[in-house]
């Protein structure tokens, strides 16, 4: 049995990944367990946040508690995705160090050019950069090695490549049904999917990487170069692929 937890900033492609394990033949996933306890312990505002209060649940050692349950015999895989910025200063984070940690990076420019566009104010905090440094530091002084870093850019370039890599270093087999989902909303999707995942639904699969983002403004582009040095020291960890045109099979 094994339970991966997916670390990633908001944007990642976090959400695709998700759908990815979904379809596999043995895997339940968990939309982003700690949002409503974020909200509700910081008080900050997000797109229908008082929704997602009122869905999930806000105390955190009982999140935790579901998040280290074993996952059932007849699905062994348990994936949770897992937004960096959800962990919040003071709290004991040492509970994901029994789980396959995987840290889902992503450049700071396609973070913010993709954020901002569903959200007006935007704080480095908000994306989740220096969490995901802190947690990634913290699973790595456990492993004493660097644990596995995907740069959603490999995988969406490589798909096929990125993932058969991923399944090896977690300790589970590749699916080819991993590549493709239905389009549309999940029954497994969170209450801010209205919001946050019109896009994706729209997907059926890994798409081609962007090349058209927007040119970030001042303000903008400030939380960028405070990001890029992080994304900077987590890149050359990541399962470094060549593009390739690799059967599913």
């Amino acid at each position: 049995m094994t339970t991966i937890a997916m670390w990633s900033g908001p944007r990642n492609i976090s959400t695709a990944m998700m759908y990815s394990f979904a379809s596999r033949s043995d895997c339940t996933v968990w939309d982003e367990p700690f949002y409503a306890h974020y909200l509700s312990t910081t008080g900050i505002t997000h797109p229908v946040g008082n929704e997602i209060i009122a869905a999930g649940e806000t105390n955190y050692e009982a999140v935790v508690d579901s998040c280290l349950a074993k996952p059932d015999a007849a699905t062994p895989v348990f994936y949770q995705k897992h937004m960096t910025h959800h962990m919040l200063p003071g709290q004991d984070w040492r509970w994901c160090l029994s789980l396959s940690n995987v840290f889902l990076i992503r450049s700071p420019e396609q973070v913010l050019a993709s954020y901002s566009a569903k959200r007006e104010e935007v704080a480095l905090s908000d994306i989740g950069f220096e969490r995901q440094l802190e947690l990634f530091n913290m699973v790595a002084d456990k492993l004493g090695r660097a644990p596995p870093v995907v740069d959603c850019e490999d995988v969406l370039t490589s798909p096929v490549a990125s993932l058969r890599m991923l399944c090896e270093k977690i300790g589970i087999p590749f699916e080819p049904a991993m590549l493709s989902w239905e389009t549309g909303p999940k029954p497994y999707d969170g209450v801010w999917a209205k919001h946050w995942y019109n896009a994706v639904w729209k997907s059926s699969g890994f798409a081609d990487p962007k090349t058209d983002y927007p040119v970030l403004n001042a303000d903008l582009s400030r939380i960028a170069d405070l990001a890029r040095p992080i994304y900077d020291q987590l890149r050359p960890h990541r399962l470094s692929v060549e593009n390739t045109t690799a059967p599913a099979h």
